[in-house]
């Protein structure tokens, strides 16, 4: 079979090619598949290139999400034929990934596919858009609805960004898109934002630990300055979906917020998220996310694009999600 493999030499030096591999190389697992599509996230950037302390042994086939088609099954929950999604569970970093023709995985880190989702469509969302779905799910939990005001989304021309704008206002929601790209602007507004704000607005601190209140919720791919300067900007009793750090881990802010607005801040995890909750964002991803707005974000690709847009996606120069063909 068909892999991208990552290698590293004596120096530490790592470099990623497109070779043939034997199947019996592929881990221990329940549930054989054969993919059929994966996508690129920054996590999958890191392990294409150097690392970035996920990848624990080489030589090494990364890709932390893919979709195909059960080939073989030693647990009852799958049977050949089955559709299957996978995203997180350190497949990719710890576990050979799905940069193959062939996965092999634990059953329990599989998901069913919903009906009426393909996947290639599952690969377009990927983990960025499970991702945006469980942030929006989550603000939804905390009773957020259309009628309470904007919505700002952060890193908006992002993976996830692109997914939370275009599935908060199919669900009738005002979209503030924050990018720091003003060519991405009409793609941002085809995705259903209803303003865009330059990311200059929002990217230094302020003395002020709260500022006018003037989001009902956000989605916040950026974390860093950033997320504090938003999180005094965030009206009463409103939440903040917190689902990246591109702007930085750091966080200079205050609990004035929380205190004083009962302002949520709400840590959103995609890898190690519990089976029923990941069934519950796939089936929201089926029902929510209009597929011709999925389709506006894709560009697709194959194994042998992936060391350029691992590359490219660590730099920020990758606008949407991007579908691999691990057949092509």
């Amino acid at each position: 079979m068909r892999a991208l493999v990552v290698e590293k030499d004596g120096e530490g030096k790592t470099s990623a090619s497109v070779q043939d591999i034997d199947e019996a190389r592929l881990p221990e697992g329940d549930v054989t598949v054969r993919v059929e599509y994966s996508t690129v996230n920054y996590k999958d950037g890191l392990c294409i290139g150097p690392g970035g302390g996920l990848v624990r042994n080489y030589p090494h086939v990364p890709g932390i999400d893919f979709a195909g088609v059960v080939e073989a099954s030693e647990d009852a929950r799958y049977a050949p034929g089955d559709k299957v999604v996978l995203t997180g569970w350190r497949v990719g970093e710890a576990h050979w990934g799905g940069y193959a023709e062939k996965a092999r995985v634990k059953a329990d880190w599989l998901v069913p596919l919903p009906d009426g989702l393909s996947t290639r469509a599952a690969m377009a969302v990927g983990t960025a858009g499970f991702t945006a779905m469980l942030a929006v799910m989550a603000l939804e939990d905390h009773r957020l609805e259309p009628s309470m005001g904007e919505v700002l989304v952060t890193g908006a021309a992002g993976g996830v960004g692109s997914v939370a704008t275009a599935v908060l206002a199919a669900r009738g929601y005002e979209v503030a898109a924050v990018t720091g790209r003003p060519e991405t602007s009409a793609y941002l507004t085809e995705l259903g934002a209803s303003r865009i704000v330059a990311r200059e607005e929002l990217a230094e601190t302020v003395k002020r630990p709260l500022e006018a209140e003037s989001w009902s919720g956000c989605v916040d791919a950026v974390g860093g300055a950033m997320l504090a300067r938003v999180l005094g900007q965030m009206k009463y009793g409103a939440s903040v979906s917190a689902v990246g750090l591109a702007g930085g881990a750091g966080l200079p802010a205050t609990v004035i917020p929380f205190l004083l607005r009962g302002v949520n801040l709400l840590g959103i995890d995609s890898v190690m998220q519990p089976y029923e909750n990941r069934l519950r964002a796939w089936k929201r991803v089926a029902t929510d996310l209009p597929m011709d707005k999925l389709e506006a974000m894709v560009q697709p690709a194959t194994l042998a694009d992936l060391p350029r847009l691992g590359a490219d996606i660590l730099k920020g120069q990758v606008k949407g999600r991007v579908v691999v063909d691990v057949n092509a």
